[in-house]
């Protein structure tokens, strides 16, 4: 028999703080279940966990988990390297080190020196989706993540505002709680920020959008970028972390941080026509190529019967 503990962030299912990390936990340990593991799910703790376990532990509450845990097969899922001290002994007290993107898996390696053989990449995957309806004249933008500055909502309406003369309309779906005071400087007139939204919610977003902008500081991968592709929906992102494994042929990728850029890369979106059919044709293209989520726990489930041995 098969049996993997899972320690996740408490709240994983909590619709007022959705993010990309919960989304994959959530999916592996639902697929796990239905291929015949045992899944014990911890949230937040590892109190009662047996020695000589095996352990998925989510990086985000890793921390301290090599002196918590010192007698169990250890994996951690690492959504997002932070190349610090406390991720550094965690890790070297790892049997295994699984993270999401082949970005993250270089930042792991040149951090911490770790043997190749222990640091794997299971990238996220995806559930089908129908194309998006979109509008008649590309003008519906959607900007998917939480409202902090890491995601680049201030980048975002400073492009926009240079581009106050176009006809667009921008959603901004994400909690704005996390960051209040950023989140109130950042509003703009013309961008609608909606706060978090899940399932059907979230589905009708995407479904109305014509492009998604992601201007963001850093991205371990972009579950949103390929969430959006799914539904043949085009991506303008900032060129960081794993975002251009994410979006592959998909969209257009511009510096980060950088107004004028971005600012640019709309108003093209806006004004070109043929630059537009062009995009939805390669989102369209990226879309059939899309790894499905069983595919992430394919490799997830290898990695978890390797340390179990």
């Amino acid at each position: 028999m098969r049996v993997v503990h899972v320690v996740v962030p408490e709240g994983i299912d909590d619709p007022a703080r959705p993010s990309g990390g919960n989304t994959y936990d959530r999916h592996v340990c639902r697929e796990l279940t239905e291929r015949g593991w045992v899944v014990h799910e911890h949230a937040g703790a590892v109190a009662g966990i047996p020695d000589g376990a095996t352990v998925m532990i989510d990086g985000l509450i890793a921390a301290g988990a090599e002196k918590a845990l010192p007698r169990v097969r250890l994996v951690v899922l690492l959504h997002m390297p932070l190349g610090d001290e406390r991720e550094r002994a965690v890790l070297a007290a790892a049997d295994a080190v699984i993270t999401t993107s082949h970005w993250a898996r270089s930042e792991v390696l040149a951090a911490h020196g770790l043997p190749a053989d222990r640091v794997h990449v299971a990238e996220p995957g995806v559930e089908p989706a129908a194309l998006a309806r979109g509008s008649d004249g590309g003008e519906a933008l959607l900007c998917v993540g939480a409202v902090i500055p890491g995601k680049g909502h201030d980048v975002l309406v400073d492009a926009l505002a240079r581009i106050d003369e176009l006809a667009w309309t921008c959603t901004c779906v994400g909690t704005l709680e996390r960051d209040r005071a950023f989140a109130d400087r950042v509003r703009h007139d013309r961008v609608d920020f909606v706060g978090a939204r899940v399932r059907a919610a979230l589905e009708e977003c995407y479904a109305g959008a014509d492009l998604l902008v992601l201007p963001s500081r850093a991205e371990s991968y972009g579950m949103v970028i390929t969430e959006a592709l799914a539904r043949g929906v085009p991506v303008i992102a900032s060129d960081v972390g794993g975002v251009p494994e994410a979006l592959g042929n998909g969209g257009i990728l511009v510096t980060p941080d950088d107004v004028g850029a971005l600012a640019d890369a709309l108003r093209a979106w806006l004004t070109d026509a043929d630059l537009r059919a062009r995009l939805r044709a390669a989102a369209r293209e990226r879309r059939a190529a899309l790894q499905p989520w069983s595919t992430t726990t394919d490799r997830i489930a290898d990695v978890l019967a390797s340390v179990a041995r």
